[in-house]
């Protein structure tokens, strides 16, 4: 069965018609050629396929970390996604973006454009309050240490083990 479905890619409107099988990832990366997001497990267990769901491009970050081969794309109809790609540009780099570069976050790059958004997703997390497992008194607004950042960061694996890199990249962008 098929059904025809808007979505707002990275500022981008797009309408297509879809088999209701067919996942967000497929979607974006097969149909609408959005390579940001990357296939690494297809279980929802890696975060290479991170997008932020309802941020919209060029404004504060702020989506929901969506992983997109656990979605189906009519799901999301009518919603705004936005990718690494969607965060900033090649003359304005987002913050995230920038700070990954400064502190060379990434060895081969392919799980970035997921950790990218992850991370984005978790700050906006962090601002509005949400305690993680790792927050000492939930009660309490978190404190963003590494220990938060790496709970927090958990569901996004780097085969190349960049994770120290990562830690102060995000560090770097939340202003620590």
């Amino acid at each position: 069965m098929e059904t025809t479905i808007t979505l707002t890619v990275d500022g981008q409107p797009r309408t297509v018609t879809v088999d209701t099988r067919v996942t967000l990832l497929d979607l974006l990366r097969e149909r609408l050629a959005v390579t940001a997001p990357k296939k690494g497990c297809d279980h929802g267990q890696c975060g290479s396929c991170t997008v932020l769901l309802g941020s919209p491009p060029g404004g504060p970050p702020g989506g929901r970390r969506v992983t997109t081969c656990l979605a189906l794309a009519v799901q999301h109809d009518g919603a705004e996604i936005t990718t690494a790609a969607g965060l900033g540009s090649v003359e304005a780099p987002h913050p995230l973006q920038q700070a990954f570069l400064d502190h060379d976050g990434f060895q081969c790059g392919y799980c970035t454009p997921g950790q990218i958004c992850s991370a984005a997703g978790m700050l906006a997390e962090v601002e509005a309050g949400w305690p993680s497992h790792a927050t000492a008194d939930v009660a309490s607004e978190p404190e963003l240490t590494a220990a938060e950042i790496r709970e927090r960061m958990s569901g996004n694996l780097c085969r190349c083990g960049a994770y120290v890199n990562i830690v102060a990249a995000i560090e770097q962008a939340a202003g620590r």
